[in-house]
């Protein structure tokens, strides 16, 4: 936090803290997006419990601005915000990118409650990319062992042809050498 900031509403955009380390990724941050009097304590008591920057926008128009200039791991939004300008919070879940959107209500809600609701978004969040890659390597690895296979199988044959020229024989046998290599390396990952 600042000691320069005497009211972080007043700023479009303000730094609350930031963290050693995030309980995610090191390039998780949280967006709030709230003008409500307990907005502070309560992005205060996320950053230092997460150790994640959270960032604090006044207004959607705030929070836009924020999202057109970075990633984040999570918006979090007022419900007083979201329910002033429903189309400008759908404007919001629109460009959020890759973010968790996530709705609170600060004059009904304890702090422990929004740091609980978030822990588990953000925890969501990373089981939900674990998968993905998960699945993106599994791809990787089917369409690789595929080519490979391919790969081996026409150069065996190919060096099974009488008519390949003398020149040529060494080159196909190192491509089969080097085929096979990689194929073993890979295998461990399968």
């Amino acid at each position: 936090m600042s000691a320069t900031m005497t009211h972080p509403i007043d700023l479009p955009l303000a730094v609350l803290a930031r963290g050693p380390r995030p309980i995610v990724k090191a390039a998780a941050r949280i967006l709030f997006i709230s003008s409500h009097p307990s907005t502070m304590p309560c992005a205060s008591e996320l950053a230092s419990s997460l150790q994640l920057d959270v960032e604090l926008a006044s207004n959607r128009r705030a929070g836009l601005a924020a999202l057109r200039r970075g990633e984040y791991s999570l918006i979090l939004v007022e419900e007083g915000v979201a329910a002033a300008d429903p189309g400008g919070c759908d404007l919001l879940w629109q460009n959020a990118g890759l973010a968790l959107p996530l709705e609170i209500d600060l004059s009904h809600t304890t702090r422990q409650r929004v740091l609980r609701d978030v822990r588990a978004a953000l925890t969501r969040r990373h089981r939900e990319l674990a998968l993905a890659r998960r699945a993106a390597i599994t791809t990787l690895e089917g369409e690789l062992k595929s080519s490979l296979a391919g790969l081996l199988l026409q150069t065996e044959l190919a060096l099974r042809e009488p008519t390949v020229s003398a020149t040529l024989m060494p080159r196909l046998r190192n491509l089969v050498t080097l085929a096979g290599d990689l194929r073993k390396h890979l295998q461990p990952a399968l």
